[in-house]
């Protein structure tokens, strides 16, 4: 599978092929964005779409927003989702694309299933978020 990102001029040509996956990878974000939101992230240039191919479809998605901090530029993946996208080659590509968009780190929020798939790719767990809506 190869992974290709997507510049802000294409997101709305491609949009209908990748707006399940993006819904699917929302599922378990509580509400935070909708398809849609994301979609305007997108369309605006504030994340960064990329499309994962494989035996010429699309199999899945993800965005990435990136985060400036004062000793890293952290990559931070908003919504993932397709079906057995996650190994070894496609995290190679995502970094190397994370790079070449300045980061030095890549950080998501992730269940626990998540979590345990990507440790598997060298992720280590940073801290648990907790929320409480007021």
């Amino acid at each position: 599978m190869q992974l290709k990102p997507i510049g802000v001029n294409f997101v709305n040509q491609i949009w209908p092929r990748v707006e399940k996956h993006i819904s699917s990878g929302l599922e378990f974000s509580g509400g935070d964005f909708t398809a849609e939101n994301v979609k305007v992230y997108l369309t605006l240039g504030q994340w960064l779409l990329i499309v994962v191919v494989g035996e010429n479809e699309i199999k899945g998605a993800l965005t990435i927003s990136f985060l400036n901090y004062p000793n890293d530029r952290v990559a931070f993946i908003t919504a993932i989702g397709g079906r057995l996208i996650s190994n070894k080659d496609t995290y190679r590509q995502l970094c190397e694309i994370a790079k070449s968009h300045g980061a030095t780190k890549i950080q998501g929020a992730a269940r626990p299933s998540v979590v345990r798939l990507w440790r598997k790719l060298g992720f280590s767990e940073k801290y648990t978020i907790v929320e409480n809506k007021l």
